[in-house]
Protein backbone atom coordinates (compact mmCIF):
# COMPACT_ATOMS: atom_id res chain seq x y z
CA UNK A 1 0.00 0.00 0.00
CA UNK A 2 0.97 3.69 -0.73
CA UNK A 3 1.42 6.47 2.22
CA UNK A 4 1.84 9.59 2.09
CA UNK A 5 2.61 11.43 5.32
CA UNK A 6 0.38 13.61 7.23
CA UNK A 7 1.33 15.50 10.83
CA UNK A 8 -0.46 17.39 13.58
CA UNK A 9 1.02 18.97 16.84
CA UNK A 10 2.54 15.64 18.00
CA UNK A 11 4.30 14.50 14.99
CA UNK A 12 4.11 13.05 11.59
CA UNK A 13 2.14 10.32 10.68
CA UNK A 14 1.93 7.58 7.18
CA UNK A 15 -1.37 7.68 6.22
CA UNK A 16 -2.88 5.57 3.36
CA UNK A 17 -2.35 7.18 0.18
CA UNK A 18 -5.39 7.05 -0.94
CA UNK A 19 -7.42 8.53 2.44
CA UNK A 20 -8.29 12.26 3.05
CA UNK A 21 -8.12 11.41 6.84
CA UNK A 22 -5.05 13.02 8.03
CA UNK A 23 -2.56 12.24 11.19
CA UNK A 24 -5.34 12.67 13.99
CA UNK A 25 -7.41 10.19 12.45
CA UNK A 26 -4.64 7.71 11.85
CA UNK A 27 -3.39 7.76 15.35
CA UNK A 28 -6.87 7.22 16.61
CA UNK A 29 -7.35 4.40 14.33
CA UNK A 30 -3.92 2.85 15.02
CA UNK A 31 -4.94 3.39 18.40
CA UNK A 32 -7.74 1.83 19.19
CA UNK A 33 -8.05 -1.77 17.08
CA UNK A 34 -11.72 -2.52 18.83
CA UNK A 35 -14.46 -3.57 17.21
CA UNK A 36 -13.09 -2.84 14.04
CA UNK A 37 -15.55 -3.12 10.91
CA UNK A 38 -18.68 -3.89 12.96
CA UNK A 39 -18.88 -0.98 15.57
CA UNK A 40 -18.03 2.08 13.64
CA UNK A 41 -18.88 5.74 14.37
CA UNK A 42 -22.83 5.45 13.35
CA UNK A 43 -23.74 6.85 9.79
CA UNK A 44 -25.93 8.95 11.42
CA UNK A 45 -23.21 10.51 13.60
CA UNK A 46 -21.21 11.13 10.42
CA UNK A 47 -23.99 12.85 8.93
CA UNK A 48 -25.28 15.23 11.91
CA UNK A 49 -21.17 16.46 11.80
CA UNK A 50 -21.42 17.08 8.16
CA UNK A 51 -24.60 18.95 8.43
CA UNK A 52 -22.72 20.78 11.29
CA UNK A 53 -19.54 21.56 10.22
CA UNK A 54 -21.93 23.60 6.59
CA UNK A 55 -23.59 25.49 9.13
CA UNK A 56 -20.88 26.79 10.99
CA UNK A 57 -18.94 27.79 7.88
CA UNK A 58 -22.23 29.44 6.77
CA UNK A 59 -22.09 31.13 10.24
CA UNK A 60 -18.37 31.92 10.31
CA UNK A 61 -18.55 33.56 6.69
CA UNK A 62 -21.51 35.72 8.20
CA UNK A 63 -19.65 36.54 11.37
CA UNK A 64 -16.01 36.38 10.66
CA UNK A 65 -15.61 36.85 7.03
CA UNK A 66 -12.01 37.96 7.43
CA UNK A 67 -11.13 34.83 8.77
CA UNK A 68 -13.36 32.63 6.78
CA UNK A 69 -13.26 33.21 3.29
CA UNK A 70 -15.67 32.68 0.31
CA UNK A 71 -13.78 29.96 -0.91
CA UNK A 72 -13.56 28.08 1.76
CA UNK A 73 -16.71 28.49 3.22
CA UNK A 74 -17.44 27.19 -0.68
CA UNK A 75 -14.81 24.13 -0.53
CA UNK A 76 -16.46 23.47 3.24
CA UNK A 77 -19.97 23.07 2.18
CA UNK A 78 -19.17 21.34 -1.03
CA UNK A 79 -17.63 18.38 1.08
CA UNK A 80 -19.69 18.11 3.65
CA UNK A 81 -23.00 17.78 0.95
CA UNK A 82 -20.20 15.06 -0.33
CA UNK A 83 -20.31 13.01 2.99
CA UNK A 84 -24.68 13.84 3.05
CA UNK A 85 -24.70 12.34 -0.31
CA UNK A 86 -22.63 9.13 0.59
CA UNK A 87 -19.43 9.66 -1.29
CA UNK A 88 -16.80 9.89 1.29
CA UNK A 89 -18.05 6.96 3.58
CA UNK A 90 -15.08 4.84 3.05
CA UNK A 91 -13.27 7.68 4.87
CA UNK A 92 -14.61 7.47 8.35
CA UNK A 93 -13.12 4.15 9.82
CA UNK A 94 -13.04 5.14 13.09
CA UNK A 95 -14.38 2.89 16.16
CA UNK A 96 -16.70 3.81 18.82
CA UNK A 97 -14.85 2.92 21.68
CA UNK A 98 -12.29 5.44 21.37
CA UNK A 99 -11.55 8.76 23.34
CA UNK A 100 -15.29 9.38 25.22
CA UNK A 101 -15.82 12.99 23.85
CA UNK A 102 -15.90 11.75 20.25
CA UNK A 103 -12.61 14.57 19.88
CA UNK A 104 -11.36 11.35 17.08
CA UNK A 105 -14.60 11.69 15.41
CA UNK A 106 -14.72 15.21 14.92
CA UNK A 107 -11.27 15.26 13.86
CA UNK A 108 -11.63 12.46 11.60
CA UNK A 109 -14.83 14.68 9.82
CA UNK A 110 -12.73 17.98 10.40
CA UNK A 111 -9.05 16.37 8.48
CA UNK A 112 -11.92 14.23 5.56
CA UNK A 113 -13.45 17.75 4.78
CA UNK A 114 -10.37 19.86 4.65
CA UNK A 115 -8.37 16.99 2.22
CA UNK A 116 -11.09 16.93 0.36
CA UNK A 117 -11.77 20.76 -0.25
CA UNK A 118 -7.43 21.45 -0.61
CA UNK A 119 -7.64 18.61 -3.50
CA UNK A 120 -10.74 19.97 -4.99
CA UNK A 121 -9.12 23.21 -4.57
CA UNK A 122 -5.70 22.16 -6.11
CA UNK A 123 -3.96 23.93 -2.94
CA UNK A 124 -3.71 24.28 0.70
CA UNK A 125 -6.82 25.96 1.30
CA UNK A 126 -8.25 24.51 4.56
CA UNK A 127 -6.68 24.05 7.76
CA UNK A 128 -8.86 20.93 9.44
CA UNK A 129 -8.46 22.82 12.75
CA UNK A 130 -7.93 26.61 12.00
CA UNK A 131 -10.76 26.74 9.40
CA UNK A 132 -13.10 23.46 9.36
CA UNK A 133 -13.46 23.48 13.04
CA UNK A 134 -13.58 27.18 13.41
CA UNK A 135 -15.75 28.27 16.51
CA UNK A 136 -15.84 24.97 17.63
CA UNK A 137 -14.56 22.41 20.12
CA UNK A 138 -15.09 18.74 19.80
CA UNK A 139 -16.87 19.45 23.44
CA UNK A 140 -19.78 20.99 22.18
CA UNK A 141 -19.70 19.50 18.19
CA UNK A 142 -20.04 15.88 19.75
CA UNK A 143 -22.96 16.37 22.04
CA UNK A 144 -24.70 18.65 18.81
CA UNK A 145 -24.05 15.81 16.70
CA UNK A 146 -25.82 13.31 19.14
CA UNK A 147 -29.02 15.72 19.74
CA UNK A 148 -29.06 15.55 15.84
CA UNK A 149 -28.72 12.55 14.82
CA UNK A 150 -31.23 11.30 17.96
CA UNK A 151 -33.85 13.46 16.50
CA UNK A 152 -33.78 12.73 13.12
CA UNK A 153 -33.36 9.23 14.38
CA UNK A 154 -36.54 9.61 16.41
CA UNK A 155 -38.86 12.36 14.29
CA UNK A 156 -37.75 10.77 11.00
CA UNK A 157 -37.26 6.73 11.36
CA UNK A 158 -38.89 5.99 14.43
CA UNK A 159 -42.13 7.73 14.45
CA UNK A 160 -43.20 7.00 10.59
CA UNK A 161 -42.82 2.93 11.85
CA UNK A 162 -44.76 3.66 14.75
CA UNK A 163 -47.82 5.05 12.66
CA UNK A 164 -47.80 2.37 10.32
CA UNK A 165 -48.34 -0.15 13.30
CA UNK A 166 -50.89 2.12 14.74
CA UNK A 167 -52.78 2.48 11.70
CA UNK A 168 -52.81 -1.33 11.29
CA UNK A 169 -54.16 -1.90 14.59
CA UNK A 170 -57.28 0.31 14.21
CA UNK A 171 -57.76 -1.22 10.77
CA UNK A 172 -57.90 -4.85 12.86
CA UNK A 173 -59.84 -2.98 15.44
CA UNK A 174 -62.44 -1.83 13.10
CA UNK A 175 -62.85 -5.48 11.81
CA UNK A 176 -63.39 -7.15 15.04
CA UNK A 177 -65.74 -4.60 16.41
CA UNK A 178 -68.53 -7.59 16.65
CA UNK A 179 -66.24 -10.61 18.10
CA UNK A 180 -66.85 -11.47 21.00
CA UNK A 181 -63.82 -13.54 23.14
CA UNK A 182 -62.81 -14.48 26.54
CA UNK A 183 -60.67 -11.87 28.50
CA UNK A 184 -57.26 -13.36 30.41
CA UNK A 185 -56.05 -12.24 33.73
CA UNK A 186 -52.95 -14.25 35.37
CA UNK A 187 -53.24 -16.54 32.55
CA UNK A 188 -56.34 -17.57 33.39
CA UNK A 189 -60.18 -17.28 32.36
CA UNK A 190 -61.74 -14.02 33.10
CA UNK A 191 -64.85 -11.92 31.81
CA UNK A 192 -66.28 -11.01 28.50
CA UNK A 193 -64.62 -8.61 26.05
CA UNK A 194 -64.36 -7.74 22.52
CA UNK A 195 -61.61 -8.29 20.77
CA UNK A 196 -61.73 -5.26 19.20
CA UNK A 197 -60.96 -3.72 22.91
CA UNK A 198 -58.30 -5.95 23.37
CA UNK A 199 -56.70 -5.02 19.99
CA UNK A 200 -57.45 -0.89 21.28
CA UNK A 201 -55.60 -1.57 24.27
CA UNK A 202 -52.58 -2.34 22.11
CA UNK A 203 -53.36 0.72 20.28
CA UNK A 204 -53.75 3.16 22.91
CA UNK A 205 -50.11 1.88 24.45
CA UNK A 206 -48.60 2.94 21.30
CA UNK A 207 -50.56 5.60 21.22
CA UNK A 208 -49.35 6.97 24.70
CA UNK A 209 -45.60 5.85 23.57
CA UNK A 210 -45.43 8.36 20.65
CA UNK A 211 -46.60 11.44 22.83
CA UNK A 212 -43.87 10.68 24.95
CA UNK A 213 -41.77 10.48 22.37
CA UNK A 214 -43.05 13.70 20.53
CA UNK A 215 -42.69 15.40 23.89
CA UNK A 216 -38.62 14.49 24.30
CA UNK A 217 -37.93 15.75 20.69
CA UNK A 218 -37.66 19.42 22.09
CA UNK A 219 -34.87 18.96 24.17
CA UNK A 220 -33.36 17.34 21.91
CA UNK A 221 -33.20 20.16 19.46
CA UNK A 222 -31.61 22.38 21.91
CA UNK A 223 -27.75 22.36 21.13
CA UNK A 224 -24.25 22.28 22.80
CA UNK A 225 -22.80 24.15 19.77
CA UNK A 226 -21.24 27.66 20.97
CA UNK A 227 -20.10 26.41 24.17
CA UNK A 228 -16.56 24.84 22.75
CA UNK A 229 -14.39 23.82 25.43
CA UNK A 230 -16.45 24.33 28.72
CA UNK A 231 -19.18 26.43 28.14
CA UNK A 232 -18.25 29.33 28.05
CA UNK A 233 -17.69 29.94 24.13
CA UNK A 234 -14.05 30.97 24.00
CA UNK A 235 -13.33 31.56 20.29
CA UNK A 236 -16.43 31.66 18.84
CA UNK A 237 -17.45 35.06 17.89
CA UNK A 238 -20.86 36.70 19.70
CA UNK A 239 -24.19 35.44 18.41
CA UNK A 240 -22.57 31.94 16.64
CA UNK A 241 -24.52 29.70 18.91
CA UNK A 242 -27.68 31.56 17.85
CA UNK A 243 -27.19 31.71 14.12
CA UNK A 244 -25.46 28.12 13.89
CA UNK A 245 -28.89 26.46 15.11
CA UNK A 246 -30.60 28.50 12.51
CA UNK A 247 -28.54 27.74 10.15
CA UNK A 248 -28.69 23.64 10.97
CA UNK A 249 -32.34 24.40 11.05
CA UNK A 250 -32.53 25.62 7.67
CA UNK A 251 -30.47 22.51 6.08
CA UNK A 252 -32.02 20.27 7.96
CA UNK A 253 -35.66 21.44 8.08
CA UNK A 254 -35.81 20.52 11.83
CA UNK A 255 -36.44 23.46 14.92
CA UNK A 256 -33.42 23.55 16.31
CA UNK A 257 -31.95 25.89 18.67
CA UNK A 258 -29.33 26.90 21.27
CA UNK A 259 -29.17 25.27 24.96
CA UNK A 260 -29.71 28.31 27.19
CA UNK A 261 -26.67 26.70 29.78
CA UNK A 262 -24.31 25.45 27.58
CA UNK A 263 -22.36 24.05 31.04
CA UNK A 264 -25.73 21.70 31.34
CA UNK A 265 -25.34 20.59 27.88
CA UNK A 266 -21.64 19.76 27.48
CA UNK A 267 -21.87 17.43 31.17
CA UNK A 268 -25.40 16.23 30.69
CA UNK A 269 -26.90 13.83 28.49
CA UNK A 270 -30.47 14.49 30.44
CA UNK A 271 -32.08 14.97 27.59
CA UNK A 272 -30.95 11.46 26.05
CA UNK A 273 -32.15 9.38 28.91
CA UNK A 274 -35.85 11.06 29.05
CA UNK A 275 -35.89 10.16 24.92
CA UNK A 276 -34.66 6.70 25.38
CA UNK A 277 -36.76 6.17 28.34
CA UNK A 278 -39.89 6.50 25.83
CA UNK A 279 -38.15 3.74 23.73
CA UNK A 280 -37.96 1.95 26.41
CA UNK A 281 -41.75 2.20 27.23
CA UNK A 282 -42.33 1.47 23.56
CA UNK A 283 -40.27 -1.94 23.91
CA UNK A 284 -41.89 -2.81 26.88
CA UNK A 285 -45.43 -2.44 25.25
CA UNK A 286 -43.86 -3.84 21.74
CA UNK A 287 -42.79 -6.98 24.41
CA UNK A 288 -46.25 -7.31 25.93
CA UNK A 289 -48.30 -7.00 22.26
CA UNK A 290 -46.02 -9.78 20.69
CA UNK A 291 -46.52 -11.98 23.26
CA UNK A 292 -49.88 -11.23 23.22
CA UNK A 293 -49.88 -11.98 19.96
CA UNK A 294 -48.29 -15.77 20.17
CA UNK A 295 -50.01 -16.78 22.68
CA UNK A 296 -53.46 -16.31 21.20
CA UNK A 297 -51.96 -17.90 17.84
CA UNK A 298 -50.81 -20.48 19.66
CA UNK A 299 -51.52 -24.10 18.12
CA UNK A 300 -52.88 -24.31 16.02
CA UNK A 301 -54.63 -27.50 17.24
CA UNK A 302 -53.27 -27.93 20.89
CA UNK A 303 -52.89 -24.19 22.17
CA UNK A 304 -55.30 -21.20 22.24
CA UNK A 305 -56.15 -20.75 18.79
CA UNK A 306 -57.87 -17.68 19.01
CA UNK A 307 -56.35 -16.08 15.97
CA UNK A 308 -53.75 -16.74 12.86
CA UNK A 309 -50.91 -15.11 12.26
CA UNK A 310 -49.49 -15.37 8.81
CA UNK A 311 -47.12 -18.50 7.93
CA UNK A 312 -43.90 -16.96 6.94
CA UNK A 313 -41.63 -19.71 6.75
CA UNK A 314 -41.10 -23.51 7.88
CA UNK A 315 -40.65 -23.24 12.11
CA UNK A 316 -38.58 -26.56 12.30
CA UNK A 317 -35.55 -28.86 10.70
CA UNK A 318 -37.41 -31.69 11.91
CA UNK A 319 -40.89 -31.38 12.24
CA UNK A 320 -42.64 -31.48 9.03
CA UNK A 321 -45.17 -28.60 8.74
CA UNK A 322 -44.49 -26.68 11.67
CA UNK A 323 -44.35 -22.74 11.32
CA UNK A 324 -43.41 -20.47 14.66
CA UNK A 325 -44.34 -17.19 15.84
CA UNK A 326 -41.15 -15.43 14.51
CA UNK A 327 -42.00 -11.91 13.96
CA UNK A 328 -43.35 -11.76 17.94
CA UNK A 329 -39.54 -13.53 18.66
CA UNK A 330 -38.02 -10.84 16.67
CA UNK A 331 -40.16 -8.23 18.38
CA UNK A 332 -39.34 -9.29 21.70
CA UNK A 333 -35.70 -9.93 21.31
CA UNK A 334 -35.33 -6.31 19.85
CA UNK A 335 -37.36 -5.16 22.78
CA UNK A 336 -34.88 -7.29 25.11
CA UNK A 337 -31.76 -5.19 23.35
CA UNK A 338 -33.17 -1.75 23.59
CA UNK A 339 -33.84 -2.12 27.23
CA UNK A 340 -29.73 -3.18 27.75
CA UNK A 341 -29.01 -0.39 25.65
CA UNK A 342 -31.31 1.95 27.83
CA UNK A 343 -29.17 0.54 31.02
CA UNK A 344 -25.94 1.56 29.01
CA UNK A 345 -27.51 4.99 28.55
CA UNK A 346 -28.58 5.16 31.95
CA UNK A 347 -24.90 4.45 33.62
CA UNK A 348 -23.13 6.40 30.56
CA UNK A 349 -24.96 9.77 31.93
CA UNK A 350 -24.62 9.71 35.48
CA UNK A 351 -20.18 10.00 34.81
CA UNK A 352 -20.29 13.29 33.46
CA UNK A 353 -17.27 14.55 35.55
CA UNK A 354 -16.73 18.41 35.85
CA UNK A 355 -17.42 20.55 32.40
CA UNK A 356 -17.57 16.83 30.38
CA UNK A 357 -19.22 14.21 29.86
CA UNK A 358 -17.00 11.66 28.32
CA UNK A 359 -19.27 8.37 27.70
CA UNK A 360 -20.54 10.12 24.57
CA UNK A 361 -19.95 7.57 22.00
CA UNK A 362 -21.17 4.98 23.73
CA UNK A 363 -24.55 6.75 24.24
CA UNK A 364 -24.93 7.68 20.41
CA UNK A 365 -24.16 3.91 19.62
CA UNK A 366 -26.50 2.52 21.74
CA UNK A 367 -29.62 5.45 21.31
CA UNK A 368 -29.21 5.19 17.44
CA UNK A 369 -29.05 1.39 17.15
CA UNK A 370 -32.49 1.36 19.51
CA UNK A 371 -34.33 3.88 17.50
CA UNK A 372 -33.14 1.71 14.28
CA UNK A 373 -33.68 -1.53 15.61
CA UNK A 374 -37.27 -0.66 16.53
CA UNK A 375 -38.20 1.45 13.51
CA UNK A 376 -36.99 -1.80 11.76
CA UNK A 377 -38.97 -3.89 13.69
CA UNK A 378 -41.80 -2.69 13.46
CA UNK A 379 -41.94 -2.32 9.96
CA UNK A 380 -41.38 -6.00 9.59
CA UNK A 381 -44.07 -6.92 12.38
CA UNK A 382 -46.22 -4.68 10.64
CA UNK A 383 -46.43 -5.86 7.11
CA UNK A 384 -45.37 -9.73 8.25
CA UNK A 385 -47.63 -9.93 10.85
CA UNK A 386 -50.07 -7.46 12.26
CA UNK A 387 -51.87 -7.08 8.14
CA UNK A 388 -52.62 -10.65 8.30
CA UNK A 389 -53.94 -11.14 11.87
CA UNK A 390 -57.63 -12.93 11.86
CA UNK A 391 -59.85 -13.92 14.38
CA UNK A 392 -60.82 -17.51 14.62
CA UNK A 393 -64.65 -16.34 15.70
CA UNK A 394 -65.84 -19.74 16.12
CA UNK A 395 -62.82 -20.91 18.63
CA UNK A 396 -63.21 -17.20 20.45
CA UNK A 397 -67.00 -18.23 21.05
CA UNK A 398 -66.67 -21.83 22.25
CA UNK A 399 -64.23 -20.54 24.41
CA UNK A 400 -66.55 -17.56 25.52
CA UNK A 401 -69.43 -20.08 26.52
CA UNK A 402 -67.15 -22.75 28.13
CA UNK A 403 -65.30 -19.75 30.77
CA UNK A 404 -66.51 -20.39 34.29
CA UNK A 405 -65.94 -16.52 34.86
CA UNK A 406 -69.15 -15.89 33.02
CA UNK A 407 -70.44 -16.58 37.07
CA UNK A 408 -69.50 -13.02 37.93
CA UNK A 409 -72.42 -11.80 35.88
CA UNK A 410 -74.76 -14.21 38.80
CA UNK A 411 -73.22 -12.39 41.12
CA UNK A 412 -75.94 -9.27 41.50
CA UNK A 413 -78.91 -12.67 41.44
CA UNK A 414 -77.80 -14.63 43.79
CA UNK A 415 -74.32 -13.01 45.81
CA UNK A 416 -70.61 -13.53 45.22
CA UNK A 417 -69.95 -16.45 47.75
CA UNK A 418 -73.14 -18.49 45.78
CA UNK A 419 -71.84 -17.30 42.58
CA UNK A 420 -68.68 -18.87 43.44
CA UNK A 421 -70.52 -21.64 44.28
CA UNK A 422 -72.07 -22.17 41.08
CA UNK A 423 -68.09 -21.89 39.04
CA UNK A 424 -66.70 -24.35 41.52
CA UNK A 425 -69.34 -27.20 41.46
CA UNK A 426 -69.32 -26.86 37.36
CA UNK A 427 -65.89 -26.94 37.44
CA UNK A 428 -65.62 -30.12 39.51
CA UNK A 429 -67.92 -31.93 37.49
CA UNK A 430 -67.40 -31.17 34.51
CA UNK A 431 -71.07 -29.21 33.66
CA UNK A 432 -72.07 -25.82 32.14
CA UNK A 433 -72.88 -22.98 34.52
CA UNK A 434 -76.65 -23.44 33.74
CA UNK A 435 -76.37 -26.75 34.79
CA UNK A 436 -74.51 -26.04 38.13
CA UNK A 437 -76.78 -23.53 39.02
CA UNK A 438 -80.32 -24.92 38.27
CA UNK A 439 -78.55 -28.28 40.23
CA UNK A 440 -77.43 -25.71 43.51
CA UNK A 441 -81.45 -24.43 43.25
CA UNK A 442 -80.16 -20.80 42.93
CA UNK A 443 -81.84 -20.31 39.34
CA UNK A 444 -83.65 -22.06 36.86
CA UNK A 445 -82.34 -22.25 33.15
CA UNK A 446 -84.70 -19.55 31.80
CA UNK A 447 -83.70 -17.56 34.90
CA UNK A 448 -79.98 -18.07 34.04
CA UNK A 449 -80.83 -17.68 30.57
CA UNK A 450 -81.88 -13.87 31.30
CA UNK A 451 -78.89 -12.98 33.45
CA UNK A 452 -76.17 -14.53 31.80
CA UNK A 453 -75.77 -12.70 28.49
CA UNK A 454 -72.08 -12.48 27.60
CA UNK A 455 -72.89 -9.70 24.75
CA UNK A 456 -74.14 -7.50 27.70
CA UNK A 457 -70.88 -8.05 29.90
CA UNK A 458 -68.56 -6.14 27.32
Amino acid sequence: MDYRTEHDSMGEMQVPAWALWGAQTERSRRNFPIGVGLETMPTEIIRAFAQIKKAAALTNRALLPEKMTQAQCDAICEAADAILDGALAEHFPLVVWQTGSGTQTNMNVNEVIANRGNAQAGKRLLHPNDDVNRSQSSNDTFPTALHVAAAMAVEQRLLPAMDELIDALRRLEAENEDVLKIGRTHLQDATPLRFSQEISGWRASLEQDRRMLTASLPPLKELALGGTAVGTGLNAPAGFDAMVAEKLSALTGMAFSSAPNKFHALTSLDELVFAHGAMKALAADLMKIANDVRLLASGPRCGLGEITIPDNEPGSSIMPGKVNPTQCEQVTMVAVQVMGNDAAIGFAASQGYFELNTFLPVCAYNFLQSARLLAESMAAFTERCVSGIRADRARMGQNVERSLMLATALSPHIGYENAARVAQLASAQGISLREACAALGFLSPEQFDKAVRPEQMV
